[in-house]
């Protein structure tokens, strides 16, 4: 049964001419639940992190393949930013529309200030097709990954592409720190008054 937070992504996706196929699960608030979700479509799945910077001034979409480690210094320096952290649950409702677990890139239909930057890792550019969430976590759509990248477009949103080591390279090579939780960063744009 759909949500009515889905509703106007369907109608947003509809309108821009992009094909999406729908699949209904229980929620799915980490990587793990995610994990069967979407077998045999051919999909990906991905990450999505909302993040700030550390005066909440400014706000960052960041798409990671579903194996990617932040490594804070690495994604900071990529994207020019000082260290940034996850988002309050005020921020994320306040700008996305979203509540945690079910960040996504359709919450920037909500993001009527237009602050968000958008960060997405170079090697899920190359997959074919993603799986993203509708704005809810009990739901899941199969998109191109060309068409989430038009979806920006139409959005009037520029992204910036980043490398990020997959995590168990990054543990084999001893560049990620696996005793401390993970940090998280972004890229540039006006002050974001929530």
């Amino acid at each position: 049964m759909m949500n009515e937070k889905e509703l106007p992504v369907y109608a947003a996706l509809d309108r821009m001419g992009i094909e999406y196929t729908r699949i209904e699960h229980p929620a799915a608030a980490t990587m793990e639940a995610c994990a069967a979700i979407g077998e045999g479509t051919g999909a990906s799945h991905c990450k999505n992190l909302f993040l700030t910077n550390r005066q909440g001034t400014a706000f960052f979409l960041v798409m990671l393949g579903s194996s990617k480690k932040f490594r804070t210094a690495s994604v900071s320096k990529q994207l020019g930013v000082a260290r940034l952290s996850f988002t309050t649950a005020e921020q994320l409702e306040n700008i996305l529309g979203l509540t945690q677990g079910s960040v996504t890139v359709t919450g920037l239909l909500n993001d009527t200030a237009h602050c968000v930057h958008v960060a997405i890792d170079r090697d899920l550019l190359n997959e074919e097709r993603i799986l993203i969430h509708p704005n809810i976590n009990t739901a899941s759509l199969v998109v191109k990954t060309s068409d989430i990248l038009r979806f920006f477009d139409l959005l009037g949103y520029e992204f910036t592409p980043i490398a990020v080591e997959d995590a168990d390279a990054a543990v084999q090579s001893g560049s990620l720190c696996t005793d401390k939780p993970p940090n998280v960063f972004c890229c540039k744009k006006p002050p974001c008054r929530v």
